[in-house]
């Protein structure tokens, strides 16, 4: 009982960050919230047992993305500015994907459930084979740097080039550029 009353606070704790983003109009608040948003998510996921997936929403969403939006912000202003057309239109596409993604869970097995296809499967087959192949005891470790070594280096290179990308478009080098040319 009381993993789940963590699990709603933290929930509710997500609920009003959210609501807090969407109203504010000052964007270095809403990249601290954003910030913030991402560090709960992180919690909850640990709370769930993802600490693989709790690790990466910690260093992506906390870490590389506020240190982004930051680099953003300079380059910007620090308010919003009011928005010219009506902002229904966004609710509505928001609530209509929201409404067709919790209907895509609705076939979905229970979490946790032993009659679900990954532990039917999968699981009991990366159970038995883990820590005799690998040397690795933890067996989130032994999936994700053994058996899916080349992934989790897909994954990391397309966060790099992601980051590559986003600095190039701030226009960092245009900086040096502006200033040899005076």
């Amino acid at each position: 009982m009381n993993e789940i009353a963590v699990d709603i606070v933290l929930l509710a704790l997500l609920a009003a960050t959210a609501i807090a983003i969407a109203r504010l109009r000052n964007l270095f608040a809403v990249a601290m919230l954003a910030s913030v948003f991402s560090l709960l998510a992180a919690g909850l996921f640990v709370s769930l047992d993802a600490v693989d997936v709790a690790f990466t929403e910690a260093a992506v969403g906390g870490g590389i993305s506020t240190v982004l939006m930051l680099g953003a912000l300079a380059l910007t202003t620090r308010e919003e500015k009011k928005a010219s057309r009506p902002t229904w239109v966004p609710l509505l596409l928001c609530a209509v994907t929201g409404a067709a993604l919790i209907y895509g869970t609705l076939d979905m097995p229970r979490f946790g459930a032993a009659d679900a296809p990954a532990q039917q499967h999968v699981a009991p087959d990366y159970i038995a084979r883990a820590m005799p192949e690998t040397g690795v005891p933890n067996i989130v470790t032994a999936v994700l740097a053994s058996y899916r070594g080349y992934d989790t280096l897909g994954e990391t290179t397309v966060i790099f080039a992601a980051a590559t990308a986003v600095l190039l478009l701030l226009g960092f080098g245009r900086r040096k550029r502006g200033k040899e040319r005076e």
